[in-house]
């Protein structure tokens, strides 16, 4: 007998579903974490629950070693009211190496480059099955803090989350 497609393809939605319902902190607000539509803020998504005034978006902010680009776009948006932020590296001599519990906090995960993306794909597939993963196309190419590098942070994770970079509550 071949294979049914549509009955394989129900199994792994109704297993997604079943692993997610597991690991939702609250079943009855169970959210589902899957890219946003191209131009979408993430904020603004109708298959997210609205955050509470008191609930923060965890975003955590990835590039190769953890020490320009990613620790820059914690400071930045460390302090804004909306969130609460993490960096990391992918390279094993990072000052923080991206870890497993970093991407189980995370809701929204922000990569310098297109490698990085894959590099996660690739050593932790199944966690990040549910989570957004966002490209900035930052190249390595910055000092920590580099007011060219802020505002670009600024402007690029400010229109995908759809907010602005004034930090002040």
């Amino acid at each position: 007998m071949p294979p049914d497609p549509q009955r394989d393809k129900n199994w792994k939605l109704l297993y997604r579903q079943a692993v997610q319902r597991a690991r939702a902190p609250d079943p009855n607000q169970l959210a589902t974490f899957s890219e946003p539509l191209p131009g979408q803020p993430l904020r603004d998504r109708p298959d997210r629950p609205a955050l509470q005034p008191e609930q923060r978006l965890q975003v955590l902010f990835i590039c190769s070693r953890n020490q320009w680009r990613s620790p820059t776009a914690e400071k930045v948006w460390r302090s804004h009211p909306q969130l609460s932020v993490r960096s990391a590296g992918t390279s094993p001599s990072a000052r923080h190496h991206v870890s497993e519990e970093d991407l189980r906090w995370a809701q929204a995960i922000f990569v310098m480059e297109e490698k990085h993306k894959s590099r996660l794909l690739a050593e932790f597939g199944r966690i990040l099955e549910h989570k957004p993963i966002h490209v900035l196309d930052i190249p390595d190419e910055y000092q920590y803090m580099d007011p060219d590098l802020v505002a670009e942070l600024e402007r690029s994770v400010g229109s995908v989350l759809g907010i602005d970079g004034d930090t002040t509550p």
